[in-house]
């Protein structure tokens, strides 16, 4: 009995059809592996977000980000001297000597200074070779600190940099060149120009006119809104379509004029991480407005316990300020999103100082 012939083509589409099968399978299972329980969107790539101390006991803002082989940098507080701490720290992450990406978010001392530099502490721009700079469009001032800012700032750009204002970024909205709106700073990790009233409209405050970031990983949204004040939170909020958040820089410092109802009920943040020096008579003598303030926390305290704060006033430390918790490290990556900081990891609400200065919050002592 004579053999059936078999079909070359068939054979090859059989092939064909079991390696794309193959290949299918193995991308499934590679995604479900990468998609960490509790059921949300992981894309692959770590991202961390380091909010530094910085070297003495003034309210500020210095927070870099690293993502893969890119290095960010959002302001550089409180003094010009502060960057004689950050550098140092960022010199642990960044091996390359660039900052990708540097954001100036508006034009108050506390986050410009180390841009600005001083003869003994040169600045961010002169410290770094800095790939793009997106700063705030307005300003109401005219010190010595923001004049140093834009001399620094267009220096760099004459040595290469790229710069635009955060409304340029708005306005270029799906622009893939030159400013854009959505920057992908790493393998499917997303930094966003979010708009805000007061990049084209004035304010009596300076606060109002900072430049506010969304980070995406996925799922995950890191939210930064610089100085924000209560009128810049419902703007915020009423121009933007902003999902709920794992982390949130707490705004202007966890002043009372921040981090409001009309954005934290539409953020709801896991995690909330404090920029300042616990305590200190900085701006006020009433020690309730002392940041972190009463009012921050009474705020927060529905949403998350895990709140973190740098620093804290203490007179008798060597430049009247130690570790509260340290630089604060929050990485999101496969195995979810955590939190390592440098001096230790106890929440605020279980420090000695919160219980000294502070009343328990109804929802914290609920949990």
């Amino acid at each position: 009995m004579a053999k059936k012939k078999v079909n070359p083509a068939l054979t090859v589409f059989v092939c064909l059809l079991a390696l794309v099968i193959g290949f299918a399978a193995a991308f499934f299972l590679y995604a479900y592996i990468k998609k960490p329980k509790g059921g949300d969107v992981y894309v692959s790539g770590d991202i961390s977000f380091h909010f530094m101390e910085l070297g003495n006991a003034y309210a500020g803002d210095s927070i870099y980000i690293k993502a893969g082989d890119t290095d960010i940098l959002i302001d550089a507080g409180s003094r010009a001297s502060s960057t004689d701490t950050t550098s140092a720290y960022i010199d642990g992450y960044c091996t390359d000597g660039v900052l990708e990406y540097v954001i100036a978010t508006h034009a108050d001392q506390d986050h410009i200074a180390g841009f600005a530099g001083s003869n003994s502490s040169p600045s961010i721009f002169d410290r770094y070779e800095c790939g793009v700079i997106i700063d705030f469009p307005r300003t109401n001032k005219n010190t010595e600190t923001y004049k140093k800012y834009i001399e620094k700032r267009d220096a760099e750009v004459a040595a290469g940099a790229e710069h635009y204002t955060a409304l340029e970024c708005w306005n270029a909205g799906e622009s893939e060149t030159g400013a854009r709106r959505v920057w992908e700073i790493s393998d499917g990790i997303e930094m966003e120009i979010l708009y805000n009233y007061y990049y084209e409209n004035d304010s009596s405050y300076e606060n109002n006119y900072s430049v506010c970031l969304l980070f995406s990983q996925g799922d995950r949204h890191f939210l930064f809104t610089g100085d924000l004040e209560e009128e810049g939170e419902e703007y915020l909020v009423q121009y933007n379509d902003l999902p709920e958040v794992e982390l949130f820089k707490a705004g202007h410092h966890g002043s009372k004029t921040s981090s409001n109802d009309c954005l934290l009920e539409v953020i709801k943040p896991k995690i909330v991480c404090v920029c300042c020096c616990a305590g200190t008579d900085e701006y006020t003598d009433a020690k309730e407005n002392q940041f972190p303030t009463q009012a921050m926390i009474d705020r927060v305290a529905p949403y998350t316990d895990a709140v973190y704060v740098t620093s804290l006033g203490d007179d008798g430390a060597e430049g009247g300020f130690t570790s509260m918790n340290g630089n604060i490290v929050v990485t999101s990556g496969s195995g979810g999103v955590t939190v390592n900081c440098s001096d230790n990891n106890t929440l605020l609400k279980d420090t000695e100082w919160f219980a000294n200065n502070r009343e328990m919050p109804a929802a914290w002592a609920a949990a």
